[in-house]
C-alpha cells in the first residue's frame, strides 16, 4: 500500500492566511448562493469538526434554513472525539434519534464531524437519510493529517488503538444511505486524498482546511448534492 503524506508544510502554513482571504471577499459570490437550488424541508444535523462547537457552523446552517431546510446542530459541546459522543456513539445516535420523528435525518459533518456522521449511519441507517462530508479524512491512515497528534490528546485515544483502528476501518466501509464527499488537494490540515473514496460522488473545492465550512463553493455544492437526492418520504418507503 502507498504511503500518503500530510499536506505540506507551506500548504500548513497557508491555512490562516487563506482563510482570512476567503472571507474578506466572500461577498463576491452572493449571487451563485443565491442561484442555488432550495431544499424540500428535510431535517438536516451539522456535526463540527475536531475541538469546534455548533457555533463554528453558523453561516452553514443558516444558508441551508434560508433554503427551506429544517437545520440543527448536533448540541453535544465541542467535539473532543468519544469524550463527546461515547465509545460507540451513542450520545450521537440518541440525539438523531429526538430529531428523526418525522423521517431519517441528513448529516452533514465537517472534518471529524463527517467521520462521526458515517458511523451513524452505519449503526443506525434507520435514523439516516444520506450523509455528506466535508474536509472529513475517513478513507485513509490517521497519520497522513497534521492534526493526528491534537485528535489523541483532545479524544483522549491512540491512533494506534486496535480498537479505533477497527472503528476506522468500519467507519470507511460502504454506506447504506446516499452520501457524497467535499474535499480539497490544497487542504492544509488533512490529506485530500483521504477524505473521498469511489464509493461515492466526490466534489473537489479549493479550499484551506480552516473556515471550510464556510466557503461559499462548498455552501453552493452542499445544497446541490441535497436537492439532487430523493426526498426523505421515498427513501423512508424504500426502506421497507
Amino acid at each position: 500500500m502507498a504511503v500518503i503524506p500530510p499536506p505540506s508544510k507551506a500548504l500548513w502554513a497557508a491555512e490562516l492566511p487563506r482563510a482570512l482571504w476567503m472571507g474578506a471577499t466572500w461577498w463576491r459570490h452572493r449571487a451563485d448562493l443565491a442561484s442555488a437550488p432550495r431544499g424540500d424541508g428535510r431535517t438536516v444535523m451539522i456535526l463540527p469538526g475536531l475541538s469546534n462547537s455548533d457555533a463554528s457552523n453558523i453561516v452553514l446552517r443558516r444558508y441551508l434554513t434560508a433554503k427551506g431546510y429544517r437545520v440543527h446542530g448536533w448540541g453535544l459541546g465541542r467535539n473532543r472525539g468519544v469524550r463527546s459522543v461515547g465509545p460507540q456513539a451513542e450520545q450521537l445516535i440518541a440525539r438523531v434519534e429526538s430529531l428523526a420523528g418525522q423521517g431519517p435525518v441528513t448529516l452533514i459533518g465537517i472534518s471529524l464531524g463527517g467521520i462521526m456522521a458515517r458511523m451513524v449511519a452505519q449503526a443506525r441507517p434507520d435514523l439516516v437519510a444520506g450523509v455528506i462530508t466535508i474536509s472529513s479524512p475517513y478513507a485513509g491512515p490517521p497519520r497522513a493529517t497534521n492534526v493526528w497528534r491534537v485528535f489523541e490528546r483532545l479524544t483522549g485515544e491512540s491512533v494506534d488503538d486496535p480498537t479505533v483502528i477497527a472503528r476506522s476501518a468500519a467507519i470507511a466501509g460502504p454506506l447504506p444511505c446516499p452520501a457524497a464527499a467535499i474535499w480539497s488537494r490544497s487542504d492544509g490540515l488533512v490529506s485530500g486524498l483521504i477524505c473521498r473514496d469511489d464509493s461515492v460522488p466526490a466534489i473537489e473545492v479549493r479550499s484551506s482546511h480552516l473556515w471550510v465550512q464556510h466557503r461559499p463553493q462548498v455552501l453552493t455544492a452542499v445544497a446541490t448534492i441535497l436537492a439532487g437526492w430523493p426526498p426523505v418520504s421515498d427513501q423512508s418507503l424504500a426502506a421497507r
